[in-house]
C-alpha cells in the first residue's frame, strides 16, 4: 500500500470513528467474534455484499450508505451484548439474526410514538443511536458543531440538539432524550 492509499485509509477510519464510534473493521470483527459468525454470514445478515463488507472493514470505504444496514448493525450490537450477558442463548441469537436480516429499517418507535420496549424491540438507547447515525450520515461532527454555533443565538434548543446528538456521546444523548420526554 502506498502513502496515498495509507492516508486515504486512515482518513476513512477516522470518519468511521466519528460516524459510528469506532472504525468499522474493529466493530465488525467484534460482532464476528461475539456472535460466532464469519465475514460472509455477517455480510448476509447486514444485507451487504461480501466485497462491500471487506471494503468497509479495511477502510477502503468509509460510509455505510444504506440506513437499514446501519440499523441492522445496531441491532447486532445489541444482540451481541445480550449474548455476552447471558440473556440470549446461542440458538436464540441465530434466530434473532435471521429476524434482523429480514428487517427493512424504518421507525424504531411504536404506534403511540414512544420507544417500543417489548422483548427484542428498540430501547431508548437504540432510538438515540438511530438519531445519531442519521445526523452523522449527513455531516461530520465538526460540521454539525459549526451549524449548532450558527443556530445558537436564535435557536438555542435546536443548537443543543445538534451538539448532543450530532457530536456528543450516546450516554449524553440518552439523558437529553429522557429529559425531554413528555
Amino acid at each position: 500500500m502506498d502513502a496515498v492509499q495509507q492516508e486515504a485509509t486512515a482518513r476513512a477510519r477516522e470518519l468511521q470513528r466519528s460516524w459510528y464510534g469506532e472504525p468499522l473493521g474493529a466493530l465488525f470483527r467484534r460482532l464476528i467474534d461475539d456472535l460466532g459468525l464469519n465475514q460472509a454470514r455477517l455480510a448476509a445478515v447486514l444485507g451487504l455484499s461480501a466485497p462491500m463488507l471487506s471494503q468497509l472493514m479495511s477502510g477502503q470505504r468509509a460510509k455505510i450508505g444504506n440506513p437499514a444496514v446501519v440499523q441492522r448493525v445496531q441491532a447486532l450490537q445489541e444482540l451481541a451484548g445480550q449474548v455476552a450477558d447471558g440473556s440470549v442463548s446461542a440458538a436464540e441469537a441465530t434466530d434473532r439474526m435471521d429476524e434482523i436480516k429480514k428487517t427493512q429499517g424504518g421507525s424504531v418507535l411504536s404506534n403511540n410514538g414512544q420507544p417500543a420496549t417489548s422483548s427484542g424491540a428498540p430501547t431508548v438507547k437504540r432510538v438515540v443511536r438511530e438519531i445519531q447515525s442519521l445526523l452523522r450520515s449527513v455531516a461530520a461532527a465538526g460540521d454539525i458543531i459549526d451549524a449548532a454555533d450558527t443556530l445558537a443565538p436564535t435557536h438555542p434548543e435546536l443548537a443543543e440538539f445538534l451538539r448532543v446528538y450530532g457530536a456528543g456521546r450516546t450516554a449524553e444523548a440518552v439523558a437529553h432524550y429522557e429529559a425531554h420526554q413528555n
